[in-house]
């Protein structure tokens, strides 16, 4: 893990250092499509990259924050056009009913903004949450805007602490690890939790 990890680092830094903002959108929005390039990599090294002067705080959050909105609206379709049609047709065979989806589709409606919001700050879970939305048919608009500003918020925090920690920028991933672990293990648990529903449902049909 700790050598993919160090090459994971070595490709951002040699994205950010030749592309700087754009590096920065680019890597961020390769996150967010579902994709797990970690961004306790990609803003501390580019807050670091602020405390020699390269660049500003600002445009790093602002380039960040860019980047997660595109490749989640990637997410966000493939959600959509792909992962709905799908999960419409073969869900039953992984115990995702049309009534699961009912409720995925009202739960989007009344609660989508703070559960994008919210679901930007928290590690792995910000990577992937675009396609439930885009499962759900969230508005895209509102999608859209809270995408914005819960990876400002996240993008700019990252910066900021690579920013104090200057050249130890890359400690920081030590301590984001474990609440990856963390969170994958409240995920595992849900998922257990909702196949156990699901089978004891049957059971008693």
């Amino acid at each position: 893990m700790d050598k993919l990890i160090g090459l994971l680092a070595g490709f951002v830094i040699t994205v950010i250092s030749s592309w700087r903002y754009v590096g920065i959108a680019l890597l961020m929005g390769i996150e967010s499509a579902c994709i797990p390039l970690p961004s306790e990599i990609i803003m501390p090294f580019s807050g670091y990259l602020v405390s020699t002067g390269a660049l500003v705080l600002w445009g790093v959050a602002v380039a960040g924050a860019v980047g997660c909105v595109v490749g989640s609206w990637l997410a966000y379709a493939l959600g959509a056009w792909g992962g709905r049609p799908l999960v419409e047709r073969y869900g039953r065979y992984v115990l995702i009913s049309h009534h699961d989806l009912d409720l995925a589709d009202r739960w989007f409606q009344r609660h989508g903004d703070i559960t994008i919001f919210v679901g930007r700050l928290l590690p792995v879970v910000r990577t992937f949450i675009a396609f439930p939305a885009g499962v759900a048919r969230m508005p895209l608009w509102r999608f859209t805007a809270y995408t914005f500003l819960g990876a400002l918020i996240w993008c700019w925090g990252l910066a900021w602490v690579g920013l104090k920690l200057g050249q130890h920028w890359d400690t920081l991933g030590v301590y984001f690890h474990r609440f990856d672990a963390l969170i994958g293990a409240i995920i595992l648990m849900g998922v257990v939790l909702y196949v156990w529903r699901h089978l004891r449902h049957l059971a008693r049909r």
